[in-house]
């Protein structure tokens, strides 16, 4: 077996500094734990430059504002690894932010179902808060969160930021949740017949993140439309805790 120092001296600087630049955050982290070699190039500053522009766009996009900022000139001026820095800091940022955004979902819940106006606040506290895809991926698509909280930041990266079916699907198979359900209902008002109007219609799915990831429009349109016009109640729930009570229910409608 070759030692990593072996590795090491086959391997050209350049194309060693490429393998590195090529990698998802938490793969660098890895490379760099396996010899001195690794970890004084997976700690470079290029490499964090491409990672952290990677995540946040806006830091290309807009270089003049982010340099505005003293926080961020203090961190990036106070050693060579300034943009490993400057990543590890944006990402503690995110993560508080996203702990307000789990706090409130958990909250908003009431047995195991939210209903749509709190789900669509929490969409928008996402947006507020300017989450990236990266940034979704890596709070919210994780399998140990509730799939309420999955459900939240896939509608956010499909909906609001447009993130290409293909992206979607490849996050959701890497934490292994394309599999989870939900069950989203939702009431519409009754049909008139001949001067009297019907009762409400309930309707009921059950679908998978993988299924609408790759675009169910009747629940996604629910989901983003909320409580309006003939639509009087929408509520999403665990599909597996739904299969006994709203069969009961929607029996009796």
């Amino acid at each position: 077996m070759n030692s990593p120092d072996s590795i090491q001296n086959s391997i050209p600087d350049d194309i060693a500094l490429k393998i590195a630049s090529s990698l998802e955050v938490m793969d660098v982290c890895s490379l760099g734990c396996c010899s001195r070699f690794w970890k004084e190039l997976c700690g470079s500053d290029c490499v964090w430059e491409v990672l952290c522009k990677a995540r946040w766009p806006a830091i290309a996009s807009d270089h003049k504002s982010w340099s505005q900022s003293q926080e961020i000139d203090r961190i990036r001026d106070s050693n060579s690894k300034g943009w490993r820095e400057l990543y590890v800091f944006k990402h503690n940022e995110m993560a508080g932010k996203a702990a307000v955004i789990l706090d409130f979902v958990e909250r908003a819940l009431a047995f195991e179902s939210i209903e749509v106006g709190n789900y669509l606040k929490a969409i928008e506290l996402l947006n507020s808060q300017h989450f990236g895809f990266k940034d979704v991926e890596m709070f919210l698509l994780k399998p140990k969160l509730n799939v309420l909280l999955n459900l939240v930041g896939l509608h956010y990266c499909i909906i609001w930021l447009g993130v290409p079916v293909e992206y979607v699907l490849e996050a959701l198979n890497r934490s292994q949740i394309s599999e989870r359900q939900v069950c989203v209902q939702w009431w519409k008002l009754g049909r008139w017949f001949h001067g009297f109007r019907l009762r409400d219609e309930l309707h009921s799915r059950s679908v998978t993140l993988g299924d609408l990831a790759a675009y169910n429009e009747e629940v996604l349109g629910v989901l983003h439309r909320g409580a309006i016009h003939e639509v009087i109640r929408v509520q999403i729930s665990i599909a597996k805790l739904m299969h006994s009570s709203w069969s009961q229910q929607v029996a009796q409608v």
